[in-house]
C-alpha cells in the first residue's frame, strides 16, 4: 500500500509540477521576448512620459501595445501584476517531488554502490547540500560580477556546474546527479526571483508611493539575474527529463555528456535571444547542433567484434540460465506484482515474471542491462559483470526461449 501511495503522490506531484512549470517558463520566456524587442517610441508624448520603448502585436483576436518604462511611471496604477507565484509554485512542487521520488526511496534511487559505498542518509545530506551550495556560489559570482563581464560571469559559472556535476557523478547514482543538477540550477532561478528580483521591485514601489526617484540599481540588479534565468531553463528542462534515457547518465565519463549538452542549450538559446533584438546569427544554433550531433555519435553503441565460436559454445547459454538471472535480478521490481520496496507496479510496464513476458522484452532487455547496464537500477539486486555477460552471449546466439 505504501508503494502505491507513493506512486500517486509521484503522479499527482508531477503533473502539478509541469502545470506551473509552463506557467513559470511561459511567462519568463514572453518576457525576455518582450524585452528584447521593444522598439524606440515614435510618438513624442510617450516619451515625455518616460516611456523607453514599446511594440504592437496581435492575438487571439486583439491588438496589444505594451509599453517599458525606463525607470517608472510617474504615476503608479492602482492594480499591478506581480510575477511571482509561478516560480515559487514551481520550486515547491520540484522540492516535494524529489523528496517523494529520491529522497523517501534514497536506497533505491539516489544511492550506487559501484559509484560510491553511501548510506541513504549520506545521499540525501548531499542532495540537500547541493540545492543550498549552489545558490550560495551563484550568488556570490553574481555578486562580484555584478558591474563586470557578463560573458566572464558565465564562463566562471559554467565551470562551476561542470566541477558539480563531475562530483555528483561520482558519489550517486547518475540519475539521481542529473536530477540533483538541474535541482539545485532551478533552486538558483527560483531564489533570483524570491531574494532579488521581487524584493527590488517592492523597493522601487515604495519609492514611488513615497514620491522619491527611484534607484536604477534595482532594476539592474532585476534584469541581470532574469537574464541569467532566461539561459538556465533549457538546462534545467533537460535534467528533468534526462531520467527516462539512461544512455545518457550511465555514460562512464557522465558529466562531460551533461556539460556539452549544456553548453548546446545555451548556444541555441543565446540565437534567439539574439533573433528576438533583429540580431541573425546562425553560427550559434549551429554550433549547438554540432555539440548535440557529437554526443549523439560518441554515445552511439559500438558492437564488439565476434570471436569465433566452437559449435558448442554457438548454442549460447542455457535459457534456464537466463531465466534464473531476470527471475533474480529484474522480477522483483519488473513483476505483476512487485516485492522491491517503493514499487507499487512494474516500472514502465515491462513485467518479466513469465516467458511470455520476457519474450516479449526481449529487445528491452538487452538495451537496458546489456548495452546501457542501466537496469538493475542503481544496480539495487547487485547483477554481476558475469551476468551480464552470459545475457549477452545469450542475444549474440539469438535469444533462444528453450
Amino acid at each position: 500500500m505504501e508503494g502505491y501511495l507513493l506512486e500517486w503522490a509521484n503522479l499527482l506531484l508531477r503533473w502539478l509540477h509541469l502545470i506551473v512549470g509552463i506557467a513559470w517558463i511561459g511567462s519568463s520566456f514572453y518576457f525576455v521576448w518582450l524585452d528584447n524587442s521593444l522598439r524606440p517610441p515614435k510618438d513624442a508624448d510617450l516619451k515625455a512620459r518616460g516611456v523607453d520603448g514599446e511594440l504592437w502585436a496581435v492575438h487571439g483576436g486583439g491588438f496589444y501595445n505594451p509599453q517599458k518604462y525606463l525607470l517608472a511611471p510617474k504615476h503608479l496604477p492602482d492594480e499591478l501584476h506581480w510575477f511571482k507565484w509561478e516560480s515559487y509554485s514551481t520550486w515547491l512542487t520540484g522540492f516535494l517531488l524529489i523528496s517523494v521520488l529520491y529522497y523517501l526511496q534514497a536506497g533505491t534511487y539516489m544511492v550506487d554502490k559501484n559509484v560510491a559505498d553511501l548510506s541513504p542518509q549520506q545521499a540525501v545530506l548531499i542532495g540537500l547540500g547541493t540545492l543550498a551550495g549552489g545558490w550560495l556560489v551563484y550568488d556570490t559570482l553574481c555578486r562580484l560580477f555584478f558591474n563586470r563581464s557578463q560573458l566572464l560571469f558565465g564562463v566562471v559559472y559554467y565551470a562551476f556546474v561542470v566541477f558539480v556535476t563531475w562530483l555528483l557523478t561520482h558519489l550517486l547514482s547518475g540519475r539521481a546527479a542529473f536530477i540533483h543538477v538541474g535541482a539545485m540550477i532551478a533552486t538558483t532561478m527560483t531564489a533570483n526571483v524570491f531574494f532579488w528580483i521581487i524584493p527590488g521591485q517592492k523597493k522601487v514601489v515604495a519609492m514611488l508611493k513615497r514620491g522619491e526617484q527611484p534607484d536604477p540599481v534595482y532594476g539592474k540588479r532585476g534584469k541581470q539575474r532574469s537574464v541569467h534565468n532566461n539561459y538556465l531553463t533549457l538546462p534545467v528542462l533537460f535534467c528533468m527529463i534526462s531520467n527516462h534515457y539512461a544512455f545518457t547518465y550511465n555514460h562512464p565519463q557522465a558529466w562531460l555528456v551533461l556539460a556539452l549538452i549544456f553548453l548546446a542549450a545555451v548556444l541555441i538559446r543565446h540565437f534567439f535571444n539574439l533573433r528576438h533584438k533583429g540580431v541573425v546569427a546562425w553560427h550559434y544554433p549551429l554550433a549547438g547542433i554540432i555539440l548535440l550531433l557529437g554526443v549523439l555519435l560518441w554515445l552511439r553503441p559500438v558492437s564488439s567484434v565476434a570471436v569465433p565460436a566452437t559449435p558448442a559454445a554457438a548454442a549460447g547459454p542455457n535459457y534456464a540460465e537466463v531465466r534464473q538471472i531476470l527471475q533474480l535480478r529484474c522480477a522483483s521490481c519488473h513483476a505483476a506484482a512487485p516485492t522491491q520496496p517503493g514499487f507499487a507496479s512494474a516500472p514502465a510496464g515491462v513485467k518479466l515474471d513469465s516467458d511470455a513476458d520476457i519474450q516479449r522484452n526481449l529487445a528491452r532487455i538487452q538495451q537496458q542491462a546489456v548495452v546501457l547496464k542501466a537496469m538493475p537500477l542503481g544496480n539495487l539486486t547487485g547483477m554481476t559483470d558475469a551476468e551480464r555477460t552470459l545475457l549477452k552471449t545469450w542475444f549474440a546466439a539469438g535469444a533462444k526461449m528453450q
